[in-house]
């Protein structure tokens, strides 16, 4: 498990990415981490990863602190950014160097992953493959590490849209039951039927960490006119008749739209906290 506490970190003493953030992430599932540009979504993961020290506050990742680096911490996190740095070698060089970090690492999996990608040339330079083609060698890479904590940031841009299907199911095919996977991505709807929970961050801080079926039970999304509750948190047009938030005072059943939902966190922080920010996960 990961917890956070009272966590303040700034790239400059004048404005704090993350300021006083308390937040437990609980292991075994996949987390949705969502929020605007510049509220913190990269600098929580390289926080969480050892990669950022904070000024204040803790972090503990299954009683390791991140900053200390232990070899035994670093073995169980993998954590693939946006962007990385133009690496000269071949596919099969990159992994022979990078796999012995990973004592789970498996040759199998990875030659598996990167066949359901469509990559069966592994004597290719990385320099020479794609944006998109690269981002799939090191998605392979980090499943084929049975790391316990996975952090993809916008894992799916570069992919096109058959690429972003396969990468939906090997993240559900590959995760095992003691893996914790965060995905942080303005690409919502590439989340749908992948994740079990959704973290919103907003003004330095944490908005809303809440199970998809909490946010089903206290929210409902659908079509306005097939609504019986009277407390519409968020409306907007759609090709077929205004789409809407509302809280669910009817304990009606419908499926979570991830776009709607993050378009209504910020229009209705305030009924949002009441909500969900004592819940616990």
């Amino acid at each position: 498990m990961i917890e956070i506490k009272n966590l303040t970190f700034g790239y400059n003493k004048h404005r704090n990415i993350v300021e006083n953030m308390t937040l437990n992430i609980k292991e075994g599932y996949v987390h949705g981490l969502l929020g605007k540009n510049g509220t913190g979504k990269t600098t929580l993961l390289s926080l969480i990863s050892g990669l950022l020290f904070a000024e204040k506050g803790e972090i503990n990742v299954d009683n390791f602190t991140p900053k200390e680096r232990k070899v035994d911490f670093l073995s169980e996190i993998f954590f693939l950014p946006e962007e990385f740095d133009e690496i000269r070698i071949r596919i099969d060089s990159y992994v022979k160097v990078n796999a012995a970090f990973y004592p789970r690492f498996s040759y199998t999996d990875f030659k598996q992953y990167l066949e359901e990608f469509e990559i069966s040339d592994c004597h290719q330079k990385l320099s020479k493959l794609s944006y998109g083609t690269k981002k799939k060698v090191f998605i392979a890479f980090g499943l084929a590490t049975h790391a316990k904590y996975l952090f993809f940031d916008e894992p799916t841009n570069g992919l096109d849209i058959p690429s972003k299907v396969q990468f939906r199911k090997i993240i559900l095919k590959a995760m095992a039951d003691n893996q914790t996977i965060i995905i942080s991505t303005h690409q919502v709807r590439d989340l749908h039927n992948l994740i079990d929970n959704i973290i919103i961050m907003d003004k330095a801080n944490i908005l809303m960490n809440a199970s998809v079926g909490n946010i089903t039970e206290k929210l409902w999304f659908g079509l306005k006119d097939k609504c019986e509750s009277d407390v519409v948190l968020y409306e907007e047009e759609n090709v077929g008749g205004k789409m809407i938030v509302a809280q669910n005072t009817t304990s009606s059943e419908s499926n979570l739209d991830i776009e709607l939902l993050f378009n209504a966190a910020f229009q209705s922080r305030d009924k949002f906290n009441e909500l969900f920010n004592n819940l616990k996960q």
